[in-house]
Order: C-alpha cells, then sequence, then structure tokens
C-alpha cells in the first residue's frame, strides 16, 4: 500500500506502517511523552508486549536524549498513556518529580520482566491494575 492509499478502515493518507487502527513499532518508538500540563518528559524506547496476546503491556520511556543506550528507563502500563494527535505524541497524568520516584532502571540493566513483584510495584506506583498476562 502506497501512503496515498487508502489503509484498512477508510483512513487516507497513512503510511505503509500505520492504519487508523494499527501502528508499526518503529513508528512508536522515539514518540514523545509528554504530562498534562504539555511538558516533555522524554520518549517512548521501546514496548514489551505479551507474547499470547499480543497486547502491549509496558511503554519503557526514557529521559535520554539518545535514547537506548544510556539514561533512566521507566516502564509506563500502556493503560496510563493516551496518544495525543495534536502533540503528537503520548500524554501521562505524571509530573516531573513523579515521574523521579517511579520504578525505573538504568539502560543495559533491564529487570525481570517475569518477576511478578517488579510488574506489581510498576502497577501500583500508577495505580492501575496488573496487565492482562500478569499472573
Amino acid at each position: 500500500m502506497t501512503s496515498t492509499e487508502t489503509a484498512p478502515g477508510g483512513t487516507d493518507n497513512l503510511s505503509n506502517q500505520e492504519t487508523d487502527r494499527l501502528i508499526s513499532s518503529s513508528k512508536v518508538e522515539g514518540t514523545a511523552v509528554f504530562n498534562r500540563g504539555g511538558e516533555r518528559l522524554g520518549t517512548v524506547v521501546n514496548f514489551m508486549l505479551d507474547k499470547y496476546s499480543g497486547q502491549v503491556a509496558y511503554a519503557v520511556l526514557t529521559t535520554a536524549g539518545s535514547g537506548r543506550s544510556e539514561g533512566s528507563h521507566y516502564p509506563l502500563p500502556w493503560k496510563v498513556l493516551t496518544y495525543d494527535t495534536g502533540r503528537g505524541g503520548y500524554v501521562i497524568d505524571l509530573d516531573r518529580d513523579k515521574l523521579r520516584s517511579a520504578p525505573t532502571y538504568k539502560a543495559g540493566e533491564e529487570p525481570d520482566w517475569s518477576d511478578q513483584a517488579f510488574g506489581r510495584s510498576v502497577h501500583d506506583y500508577y495505580d492501575v491494575p496488573l496487565y492482562f498476562g500478569a499472573h
């Protein structure tokens, strides 16, 4: 499909990496994350998918300018993010002070994603239920 063809779902002028309901992971990685006040908190460096359902469990936010290779990474439950077409990024109800206290890890020191206590700590911090695949 070319960028001028109608994508499934009837939306015109979307690239071949995006439809009205689907988006390529390559377009999500690097997307800005803002708080409700419009302050840019960082960018999505990657996201974690549930292997069985295919649904996104976490977006991983980085506050580092160069992304994946340095800085702090913050797993954000997917449910706390809302896409804002006007800003061209995701919005979360979170200020910088609360982000500084959030569960985090350094680049290259990824957590044990299978650790249920870690998953619970992330979801408890953002006051959302554990994602669908957590036991």
